[in-house]
């Protein structure tokens, strides 16, 4: 594709759900050669702290973010929809919380059954539909259907194992399926058995066996491997084809969307010898520096084809930096990997969930920080107006326009009415201008006080806690008894976006899947 200006597209308001007219075939064509390609790197369990652009004292210096963030916009306020992998991702591509979905908690796994209905639409199928090239390079983590041996065929809400299976089959209601013309990657995460690659629906290999759980922190669990797979190689290997698929549609006449979401630094924590020893932190710190690395082979290859002038790229991750990474014994030698926010992967509080989020795009992009808090489901509205592209009722639910924001991060007024955030154990906070409601006495993950574990503390808790992130951004001081006006109106617009099947302006939606938080009642504990 043709290094172009996006000028015409830029100086046309967008609106969500305006009506967009009739287009020639020629029309057509020439819009999509002006229309910028998209990259949206997305990190797995790196925290908001380990960006130095973020944070000062950073003992990891990620130069090529900090470089997308001194060309971009930084978003200081930006959260993934849940604390954990598969819900996040979920968010992201369909632009709806994860919690509407069938999947009320935790994540799927390596064999697990897909939980977006190939009936719903998504980012890539979206961007398809409007002249995009499609494709996603790395870690599913979404689930599919795997091709089966005779007899071993069992009812969609039991998961399958290894026995199960006949890799020689195409798998089903995978990526190749929801919008994206290609797919190279693996099933679950990088510590998830079947270790096995998949190339669009066909797995890479037949030749199957089986490899010992890995010991920290360069852990997975035992399970079975592709002859062609090797751990340590992943993130090169991934890298690579990355790369390769920006070399060869640099110059197509349609643009590009380019999903990249990496495995790392998530477990198994393997980073190669050349970055070894780097950041002083050990193999997570290392592994980070890692994929900095990779954010610059991808932002290099832009360069080099002459297209970094019209291609947008994200680069965030899908939550908080999980224990895995050592988070004591890196915070006694000063590096806090989710900077001053409360608690960690898995949970409530704004380690949980407070991600990093950078968006570089040429000289159409603004430069600067945005304080407004965003979402990364905001992306699928966002990608929608960029292609005057109006949204139907049943699409992007819980996403908003955030496209005035990447253009100018000054822009007022705010775009979001409020945000809602999701534990590992299905656990719900709603947050509003400064204020955070967190619907539960605990952290509603792994990090004090923690759920099942923390029993006689969180008993002697309230039941539900309110903070003024303005005032009290490490969320220490529990002020609900202070401000029940305030309680009561979160909870009132908790339950409106539960009740309505949105949280977007538009017609009520039914959930995917239902259970008694759908019925209000449960959901809250009575103060």
């Amino acid at each position: 594709m043709k290094k172009l200006s996006y000028f015409g597209l830029l100086s046309i308001p967008m609106c969500l759900g305006q009506h967009v007219s009739a287009q020639t075939a020629e029309q057509a064509k020439s819009a999509s050669q002006q229309k910028p390609n998209i990259i949206f790197i997305l990190a797995d369990d790196m925290g908001y702290g380990d960006v130095s652009a973020y944070n000062k004292d950073s003992h990891i210096q990620t130069r090529h973010i900090d470089q997308m963030a001194a060309n971009g916009v930084m978003f200081t306020d930006a959260h993934s929809c849940s604390a954990v992998s598969t819900p996040t991702r979920y968010g992201i591509l369909t632009g709806c919380y994860n919690w509407r979905s069938s999947l009320k908690s935790g994540v799927l796994y390596g064999y697990s059954r897909p939980i977006i209905p190939t009936t719903r639409s998504t980012m890539a199928s979206m961007l398809k539909a409007n002249g995009y090239t499609t494709a996603c390079i790395g870690k599913w983590h979404l689930g599919w259907n795997w091709g089966t041996k005779p007899g071993h065929e069992k009812p969609d809400a039991n998961a399958l194992n290894d026995e199960d299976v006949d890799y020689s089959k195409p798998i089903t209601n995978g990526p190749a399926d929801l919008g994206f013309d290609y797919f190279y990657g693996f099933c679950g995460s990088l510590d998830m058995a079947p270790y096995v690659y998949i190339e669009n629906r066909q797995p890479t290999t037949t030749q199957i066996g089986t490899v010992p759980a890995g010991k920290k922190p360069g852990f997975w669990r035992a399970g079975a491997i592709g002859n062609d797979f090797n751990h340590q190689d992943c993130l090169p290997n991934l890298t690579h084809r990355a790369v390769d698929y920006i070399n060869r549609h640099a110059q197509d006449e349609r643009p590009f969307f380019l999903y990249l979401p990496l495995p790392a630094p998530h477990t198994p924590i393997l980073p190669a010898e050349a970055f070894k020893g780097k950041t002083g932190l050990g193999d997570y710190g290392d592994f980070v520096l890692m994929v900095d690395d990779v954010v610059g082979q991808v932002r290099e290859a832009l360069r080099r084809n002459a297209i970094d002038s019209n291609t947008i790229v994200v680069f965030t991750t899908d939550n908080g930096c999980s224990p895995a990474g050592g988070i004591p014994e890196m915070g006694a030698k000063g590096h806090h990997a989710n900077y001053i926010w409360r608690g960690m992967k898995a949970d409530l509080f704004d380690g949980g969930h407070r991600v990093p989020t950078i968006v570089e795009w040429g000289n159409s992009a603004g430069r600067g920080t945005c304080t407004q808090t965003v979402c990364l489901n905001d992306f699928y509205a966002s990608f929608a107006a960029l292609n005057h592209y109006p949204l139907k009722d049943n699409e992007a639910e819980d996403s908003y326009n955030i496209l005035p924001l990447i253009r100018n991060p000054h822009h007022m007024p705010t775009i979001r009415e409020a945000t809602v955030h999701h534990s590992i154990r299905g656990e719900f906070a709603i947050r509003k201008g400064d204020w955070k409601l967190l619907c539960s006495p605990s952290s509603g993950g792994w990090s004090y006080p923690k759920p099942g574990v923390d029993k006689e503390a969180i008993a002697q808790l309230p039941p539900i806690q309110l903070y003024n992130m303005k005032d009290d951004p490490t969320e220490s001081k529990n002020v609900y008894q202070e401000h029940p006006e305030i309680v009561s109106e979160l909870k009132d617009l908790l339950q409106k976006y539960i009740r309505e099947g949105r949280s977007t302006p538009g017609k009520a939606q039914s959930n995917d899947a239902v259970n008694k938080w759908e019925q209000i009642k449960g959901i809250m504990h009575d103060d």
